[in-house]
């Protein structure tokens, strides 16, 4: 173990080795930090969206995730008698990010994936079976004093930040002393997977919110012959008798027997709702988990702490290279926070569809309510902050190769032709990609009323041009907001 790391992550789940992967893309000097001294094997989150597998693509492995996924159809909300509430019917075909919009997966599978990839980058160091007991902020880094739990020895490294990817009960988050919102929504639940012994084409391959007052569940189709169903219990109920495998199967009853599957895994848990109030202190910061919980109605647990670290990956590079001031960290929290609230609200909302069995007030009278994927804009930071900006950006083919490979590991500027020798000219580090006439690229720009988009190396876009005197402030405008070196 070295004297002193760029960064320390500590927790090595899917959100921590997302995070190490994106800073080995940067040739960042990364600790990343485990207590266990495996992956966990048996699944848990179950679903990510076509914006995390971008992210996968960017890091270098959706290829090798593709051929275990599964394309979701999307989901629907039933009451007590089977009567549709709402239908939220999700895109069979890839869609304008260049993938499809839900996937089923298996988390033990991703996080080999994940750490496989790794294990080929000299920048990463890994320790497993270590734990965090002490950070100390200290001027311009942290020390962290670990226990390497198996041999009892004590350690202590240094690191000039360090990212909490260690869950609801972050470490990280109690030594920066961040407090929860509370939205106001902590439910129990039993979660139970099974294996089945012979398919079941009728439990259908979209995923069933059952509101039923008497007892709320959840049908979910997994990989492979694996389902899971999530149930509520009712107060006074104990987890533990719930999860004794005679009343799992009581509870199942309605859909299965005892001879048509195996019981993978019973486990009770309560789902909140609360966001983190300061996901930065100094060289600390926190991500997934550690710095918001949501109810898992809309599937989204797993895809918000992706969001955050590739959010957060190239800010800490950028500053970490010295081409961004430290304080393009801070916009992490402002971009970050309100993206993630509208997302968590949104499946507090669904949650109390869910327990009431009461169509929404919005819905047409006997007609479900067609529901739609929220798409929320970043709050403010390094963007410009015009009405374009802040979403995420279209990945067009262009030449025959998706935009992002082309673009690699960094920000890009998309131009029409006619104003490619201006980009250049203004662009200077930013490297410029030339949209084909009549091609999709072309066709983007064209429904963005822009001749120069300029994207984020999480790819969002910064703002977008109309010409060349927009063009110039769009990039003096993001150069200010992003903190570059020199940017007045």
């Amino acid at each position: 173990m070295k004297a002193l790391y760029d960064v320390a992550i500590v927790g090595m789940g899917p959100v921590g080795a997302t995070l190490a992967n994106l800073l080995a893309l940067r040739g960042v000097s990364t600790l990343i930090l485990d207590r266990e001294a495996d992956i966990y094997s048996l699944p848990r989150a179950v679903h990510f969206d076509g914006e995390c597998m971008r992210v996968f693509q960017t890091i270098g492995i959706a290829d090798e995730l593709a051929p275990n996924l599964l394309i979701v159809p999307g989901m629907r909300f039933v009451d007590a008698t089977g009567r549709a509430l709402i239908e939220w019917a999700r895109p069979t075909v890839r869609g304008a990010d260049g993938w499809y919009a839900s996937y089923r997966f298996h988390q033990p599978e991703l996080e080999r994936t994940l750490r496989k990839r790794l294990a080929a980058q000299s920048c990463i160091e890994v320790a497993l079976r270590h734990d965090v007991f002490s950070l100390e902020p200290a001027g311009d880094h942290a020390v962290l004093r670990l226990e390497d739990l198996a041999t009892g020895r004590l350690l202590a490294t240094r690191a000039r930040y360090v990212v909490g990817c260690d869950g609801a009960r972050s470490t990280v988050r109690r030594f920066m002393g961040t407090e929860l919102d509370d939205m106001k929504s902590h439910e129990r639940w039993l979660v139970v997977d099974v294996v089945l012994k012979h398919e079941r084409e009728d439990l259908g391959d979209f995923a069933v919110q059952y509101c039923d007052p008497v007892r709320p569940a959840t049908y979910v189709r997994g990989i492979g012959m694996r389902r899971r169903w999530e149930l509520m219990l009712q107060p006074g109920e104990d987890a533990a008798s719930m999860m004794q495998p005679d009343r799992v199967w009581e509870l199942l009853s309605p859909w299965l027997t005892p001879d048509e599957a195996i019981l993978e895994r019973p486990a009770a848990y309560t789902f909140h709702s609360v966001v983190a109030r300061g996901w930065r202190r100094g060289p600390l910061l926190i991500a997934g988990d550690a710095a918001h919980q949501t109810p898992p109605f809309m599937g989204q647990g797993m895809c918000a702490g992706i969001r955050d670290v590739a959010n957060l990956a190239w800010k800490l590079a950028d500053v970490l290279a010295g081409d961004a001031q430290d304080a393009l960290l801070d916009t992490y929290e402002s971009e970050r926070s309100p993206h993630v609230r509208e997302f968590i609200e949104t499946a507090v909302r669904l949650g109390a569809v869910i327990r009431s069995g009461n169509a929404p007030a919005t819905a047409t009278h006997g007609e479900p309510q067609r529901f739609a994927t929220p798409q929320p804009r970043l709050g403010a930071g390094a963007h410009d902050g015009s009405a374009a900006a802040a979403c995420v950006a279209e990945q067009p083919l262009v030449a025959g190769t998706l935009l992002d490979d082309l673009a690699g590991y960094r920000e890009v500027l998309l131009t029409e032709p006619t104003i490619a020798p201006d980009a250049r000219a203004f662009a200077q580090a930013v490297p410029v990609i030339v949209a084909e006439e009549g091609g999709a690229a072309a066709e983007w720009l064209v429904r963005l009323g822009a001749r120069a988009a300029l994207i984020r190396p999480d790819r969002y876009l910064a703002g977008i041009a109309s010409d060349t005197a927009s063009l110039k402030q769009l990039l003096t405008t993001y150069a200010r907001n992003a903190g570059r070196a020199g940017a007045n």
